[in-house]
Formats: structure tokens, C-alpha cells, sequence
């Protein structure tokens, strides 16, 4: 296993050099697939490829191809039946549930870099693919090339029912930048478990339908988010018997151990998703640079800058996550002074300055690390210490170096690093917790288990996947653990069985029919009422994550933007803000449909603005607008203007409503 993954890693570090069909083969070959059947194009390029094949040039959409793009395009080889049966025997093409694939198409697809420096959004790679397969009778695998990074997508395809000559192309699901030099551990488990024989060993397919639903089964995101949910509860609850926070603010009961756990509970709640978003936000980057150092979170950096030697054993909590929470994250910096971010000289009730400097080797370097992260304007971060500096202070997030208040906070490192450096899980008696008995459990260090995985800051949607945890993940770390505290739910929590979390699923349909119900009533009323019969179907093709648009009119579709400017959407019981993310998603899709360029969105930005009665004001703002939309993308102008305008929510749990906010 180890010497596969090995190979898969050299091969990915070998298309910096060399041409890119030999380099692909060698991956898939690496992989485990039979390559014999190789088809390299005499030219490869699109010209090339429609030469070669020459319906390609009426089934193609060239600007969703994006063909202008394409510096090379090779068509790798074909897996068939004949392949098949050479490399495992007994292997046939029979249909299994109305679908039936008698080959396998594998492109490869060198993408010239854009003009704006970004790389290909998930939205770009996924039409690409699309069109691909939809010019081809079988499924095509697509490898993409751009710069110094690979993707790979593959299309879920089934029969068309009333059409057995056209095939339905449903989910896009893509294992997105794969970065060639370092490649991320994650990326590599994830090729490993995509190789042909721990395909075979997993699910022992027969067929290349089979195959196929091998190949979704292991890309299904839904299934890293349940094994990583898993990994954390049982980090979770570990580290409740591991913590301690001061006790002053904790509610009393007659059960002051349950109260003790409780308290335990929502403080390492509250740290989680602090730290976890940091996790998602140290994806983003800034003039190339990410917005959270790495450094922060890297065992080796880390033992040469601080010195571990809090009593409590918490240095990194103390010096790294605390500083940067609650110095940094929730501390803006003076403005025209970029070096205003400094440690505290003496005691002092302001929580903007750094603290702990005597667990460092060197103040300066620390501060370097911490210099560029931005400030961010949300409560999350809120250091929630009470009358710091006077004597009446209460301390629930202990943000405080003093010596006397050292081991009242004890977050001990071993729960972010294995102690003795090395990639294991450790292990835990859970038994008395989870309610079980003699049960051996296995933990993984925080920081170790978040780099186990792959994060992106792009939600995932019904026809577009990437293999990575996005941000719903907040929402379904948030609502389980949170269950843990609350009795009514708590033995039914620590089952880990996910039910507190609203799926996706549930929540797509909550959106459609709740902005169903509103277009239907604006189109219907009014002036110039539309008829009703038949309007429904055609909003449903609109809300549809489908070519078609509702074959609306001109003027329809400007009824249909204005009636989406002035929705106003309020979720009482926000949570982690499901709904209304599900909610921006959906209206962002359909403005996309309905105005493609956003001229009609921004024109509806400025005539708001137009409105206002101070005129002074009209020049700047309108300024601002046209700077949204001219160095955005498309989807930039319209979620600012959504989130602004149309979304609200409320939730009796605070902490839930910071996370909507940060959410969106």
C-alpha cells in the first residue's frame, strides 16, 4: 500500500517535466488501468480533436468548452470490454439498474492560465467535462493540466428513459487542484482508494457500470463528511475528560458534575468551530498569499518557535490558538500602521494585545506569523471574558497570561499533536461516555486529523462536486456536537448518528419550494398578471440545475430579477445557517440564468441607489458597485448584493448565529 501510494505521489511530481500524454498514461498505469488501447491524436488540439471526430463540432458548445482555452488535448485511451477481460476476466458490459456503459473514454486536457491569474473555478471544469460527454455515446473521464496543479472529473451518467440513445448527465463530481510538487496527503488517499485493484478489492465489480458506481461510492463527499465526523466526535469527546475552563460563569444545577461537563462542552464547541473555520479560511488566499499562515499549524515551525512550558501543559492553545482567535482574528489593526499588532507590556484590561510572550524563543518571529492575517468584523472570535482589568473579572475564555491564572485553563497540547511526533491515532477510553463497555476506541490528535483531509471554501451543490469538506461542514459539526449538552438529545447524540443536521437534501427542497411560492405570487399578481397555468413547470426548469431557463421573455425575466431583489427571506431558527446558504445558492443560480452578464443585476444596484435622497452620495457608492462587478467574478456581485439585501437570520444560540454570518 505504502509503495503505491509512493509511485502515485512520483507520478504526479513527473508531469512538471516531459509532455503530457506520456505523463497521464503513466499516472493511469500507475493507477492500476490497462492503457494498451492508446489513442494519441495526430494534432493535439481542439482543431485536432474535431478532425479526428468531426460530430464533436455539433455536439460541443465551444464557449462552455471553453475550447480557446485548451493548449493541448489528448484522448488517452478506451477501456473496453476486450481490455477488461485481459486484465481481470469474466468482465462484461451488461446493464445493472437501466444503465448500461460498454467503454470508457479518458481525456486529457492542458488548460492555458487565465487572464485574472485564478485558477478554473469547479463551475468551469465541470462544464468542460460536461460537454465532453455529451459529445461521446460512452462516459469520459477528464484529467486536467493548468499550471502546476491537476483535476480530475467524472460525470455520474445514467439512460435517458424516454431516449435510450441519449444519456442523462447528472453530478460532476472532481478531485480539484491537486498540487504536482507537494501533492496534499489527502489527495493522495483519495487517488489510492480510485486505483483499480482497492476498487476491485472494495467492491469486486464485474461490469463497467459496476465500475463506474465503484468509482462515485468512493468520490461521494457525503461519505468523507461522515468519516470525518466521526474522527472528531470521538476527538470530542475525548477531550471533554482532557479540558478544563474556569468555572465562575458556569450555570448551577444540583448535578455539579453534569453542570461541569456541560460547561466543558460548549467551551470545546466553541473552540472547534473557531478552529475549523481558521481551517477553511487558511484555504483562501490574498495577493497569492493565504490568509492564515500554515506555519501555525506545522509541528516542525512550531517546536523551534515556542517554548512548552505552561504548567497547564497548554502551550499551543495559549500562545498560537488564543493569540491568533482573540489578538488577531478579532483585533483590527490601526490603520497606516501595520506593525500596530503588538505583546502586551504590562497587565492591562485591553484584549487586542498579544499575549503569553515568555512561551516563545523569539517575540519578533511570532509576530511576523501573525502580522498579515486580517481582522474579521464577526462575533466568533469575541474573546468572551467579562470585566477584564477590574477586580470583578469573570473568565470563560481565560485569554489572561498571568501567573496565578495559568493552570485554571488546561487545553493540554497532546489533543492538537501526537506527543511523540509521530502519524498515529492514540488511544482513548471512551466507554463511559458513549455508553459502552470494554470498547477500544482510536483518536487522532486535532491538528493532525485536519490535516488528514482536504477542505475547500466552495459549497458544494446537487450537480457539481469536489471531493473535500466544504463549508457545511460547520453547520453538521456545529448542530451535532451541540446536541451532546442539551438533555433532551444527549444519549441520542453521542450515538454520532448525524440526525440533528438538516441535510442538503431537505434543505434544496425547503429553497425550491419556498421560492417557488414567492416568484409564482409576484409573476401572478400585479400588473400584467402572467397566467398560471403552466407557469409552475416553467419556474421549475428555471430553479432546475439544468440548461433550461422557463423559455421566459425579456420582460419576464426583469419581473423575475426584481422579484428576487425584493425578496426578503428570515430563518427564526437559523442554526449554522443551512437555510439561508442553500437559499443565497439557489438565487445566485438563478440570477445566473436569468442574467447571464449581471447587467440587469447591477443596473438594480444603482437605481437603489439612485433613489437615495442625498445625492452627494450617489458618485462613491455607485463607484463601489461597478468596482464589485468589474474585478469579480460573475457570482461575486450577485451574492454581496443577496446577502446584503434579501437574507436574515435569528437563533437563541449566539454562537450559531456568528457562524451563519461567517458562513456566508
Amino acid at each position: 500500500m505504502l509503495s503505491t501510494k509512493t509511485a502515485i505521489q512520483t507520478a504526479l511530481q513527473q508531469f512538471a517535466t516531459a509532455n503530457l500524454f506520456d505523463n497521464a498514461i503513466h499516472l493511469f498505469q500507475t493507477l492500476g488501468y490497462n492503457t494498451e488501447r492508446q489513442n494519441p491524436l495526430d494534432e493535439p488540439t481542439y482543431a485536432g480533436l474535431v478532425e479526428e471526430y468531426p460530430q464533436l463540432a455539433e455536439r460541443i458548445n465551444t464557449d462552455k468548452a471553453r475550447t480557446a482555452h485548451w493548449n493541448q488535448v489528448n484522448l488517452l485511451f478506451q477501456l473496453t470490454e476486450t481490455e477488461m477481460n485481459r486484465q481481470m476476466g469474466l468482465f462484461d458490459s451488461g446493464k445493472v439498474n437501466d444503465t448500461i456503459i460498454e467503454a470508457y473514454l479518458f481525456f486529457a486536457i492542458d488548460l492555458a492560465a487565465q487572464s485574472n491569474g485564478k485558477a478554473y473555478s469547479r463551475t468551469a471544469l465541470s462544464e468542460i467535462t460536461r460537454e465532453l460527454n455529451k459529445a461521446f455515446p460512452m462516459p469520459v473521464l477528464v484529467l486536467f493540466k493548468c499550471g502546476h496543479t491537476l483535476s480530475l472529473a467524472v460525470v455520474k451518467r445514467r439512460l435517458n428513459k424516454r431516449d435510450a440513445d441519449r444519456d442523462v448527465l447528472e453530478k460532476v463530481t472532481i478531485i480539484k487542484d491537486i498540487q504536482l510538487a507537494e501533492p496534499h496527503r489527502a489527495h493522495i488517499e483519495i487517488l489510492y482508494d480510485l486505483s483499480f485493484p482497492k476498487l476491485r478489492s472494495d467492491y469486486g465489480f464485474r461490469n463497467f457500470v459496476e465500475l463506474h458506481n465503484a468509482w462515485q461510492k468512493t468520490l461521494d463527499s457525503s461519505e468523507i463528511n461522515k468519516r470525518f465526523y466521526r474522527e472528531l466526535a470521538n476527538w470530542y469527546f475525548w477531550a471533554l475528560g482532557e479540558v478544563k475552563f474556569p468555572e465562575e460563569a458556569m450555570p448551577r444545577t444540583s448535578d455539579p458534575d453534569n453542570d461541569r461537563q456541560s460547561w466543558n462542552a460548549q467551551q470545546v464547541i466553541r473552540m472547534l468551530t473557531r478552529l475549523i473555520f481558521v481551517w477553511f479560511l487558511k484555504e483562501k488566499t490574498a495577493d497569492g498569499k493565504p490568509l492564515i499562515p500554515a506555519e501555525l499549524f506545522d509541528r516542525k515551525t512550531l517546536d523551534t518557535l515556542l517554548n512548552y512550558t505552561d504548567k497547564a501543559g497548554s502551550t499551543y492553545y495559549k500562545a498560537i490558538l488564543q493569540n491568533l482567535f482573540f489578538a488577531t482574528l478579532n483585533t483590527e489593526m490601526a490603520k497606516d500602521k501595520p506593525d500596530s499588532r503588538q505583546f502586551v507590556k504590562r497587565q492591562t484590561g485591553i484584549q487586542g494585545f498579544y499575549r503569553y510572550g515568555r512561551f516563545f524563543t523569539d517575540e519578533n518571529r511570532a509576530l511576523a506569523l501573525f502580522q498579515d492575517v486580517p481582522f474579521l468584523n464577526g462575533g466568533l472570535f469575541e474573546n468572551l471574558d467579562q470585566n477584564v482589568g477590574s477586580p470583578n473579572v469573570v473568565r470563560i475564555d481565560c485569554f489572561s497570561d498571568r501567573l496565578d491564572q495559568e493552570t485554571r485553563l488546561t487545553v493540554p497540547d497532546y489533543l492538537f499533536f501526537h506527543p511523540d511526533h509521530k502519524d498515529e491515532e492514540l488511544d482513548a477510553d471512551l466507554n463511559d461516555i458513549l455508553g459502552t463497555k470494554n470498547k477500544k476506541y482510536k483518536v487522532r490528535p486535532l491538528i493532525d486529523l485536519l490535516h488528514k483531509y482536504k477542505f475547500t471554501i466552495d459549497e458544494n451543490t446537487p450537480v457539481e462536486e469536489e471531493i473535500a469538506l466544504d463549508p457545511e461542514l460547520l453547520g453538521k459539526v456545529f448542530e451535532n456536537l451541540l446536541a451532546t449538552y442539551v438533555p433532551e438529545t444527549s444519549s441520542t447524540a453521542r450515538k454520532l448518528t448525524g440526525s440533528f443536521y438538516t441535510p442538503r437534501e431537505i434543505v434544496d427542497y425547503m429553497v425550491d419550494e419556498s421560492l417557488m411560492a414567492h416568484l409564482e405570487s409576484k409573476l401572478t399578481t400585479g400588473p400584467n398578471p402572467l397566467p398560471a397555468d403552466g407557469l409552475r413547470n416553467r419556474l421549475r426548469d428555471l430553479l432546475a440545475y439544468t440548461p433550461a431557463d422557463g423559455d421566459f421573455s425579456a420582460a419576464e425575466k426583469r419581473r423575475l430579477i426584481t422579484a428576487l431583489d425584493d425578496c426578503k427571506i428570515l430563518d427564526p431558527a437559523c442554526g449554522s445557517g443551512a437555510f439561508p446558504m442553500g437559499v443565497l445558492h439557489k438565487m445566485v443560480h438563478l440570477l445566473g440564468k436569468l442574467d447571464p452578464h449581471n447587467e440587469a443585476w447591477r443596473q438594480k444596484q444603482v437605481d437603489k441607489v439612485l433613489e437615495l435622497p442625498d445625492a452627494s452620495l450617489h458618485d462613491a457608492l455607485i463607484e463601489e458597485i461597478d468596482k464589485a462587478f468589474r474585478e469579480n467574478e460573475l457570482d461575486y456581485g450577485r451574492k454581496l448584493y443577496l446577502i446584503e439585501n434579501c437574507l436574515y437570520g435569528v437563533d437563541i444560540q449566539p454562537v450559531a448565529v456568528q457562524i451563519t454570518k461567517l458562513h456566508q
